[in-house]
């Protein structure tokens, strides 16, 4: 399966941005669909993920209420509502699968940028 995520960009703190992860190949594999971010100098952790079967979401804790992850199996797009943005939401945001028979997220995508700024 190939993941291209897209819709990041410079965003003021209190904005808002949706990111697309548009999902091709063998889409009839995936399990979950995860978003994660990467800040500069920390580690990679997950934001969201949502069960590409039945859409059952999980957050981080951190995120509860403010993003919201969704999808669109018609277009087998998965989607990260992002409310409220904070100067601490700045990171490169990427989108992984994870595939029946798999035990982990192992298809990634490029990454796409968010930077929070005034």
């Amino acid at each position: 399966v190939q993941l291209q995520a897209s819709g990041g960009g410079l965003v003021q703190p209190g904005g808002c941005l949706r990111l697309s992860c548009a999902a091709s190949g063998r889409t009839f594999s995936i399990v979950f669909v995860g978003w994660f971010r990467q800040a500069p100098g920390k580690e990679r952790d997950l934001v969201a993920a949502i069960n590409w079967s039945d859409g059952m979401t999980n957050y981080a804790d951190s995120m509860k209420g403010r993003f919201t992850i969704s999808r669109d199996n018609a277009k087998n797009t998965v989607y990260l509502q992002m409310n409220s943005l904070e100067p601490e939401d700045t990171a490169v945001y990427y989108c992984a699968a994870r595939m029946n028979l798999e035990t982990a997220f192992a298809h990634w995508g490029q990454g796409t940028l968010v930077t929070v700024s005034s």
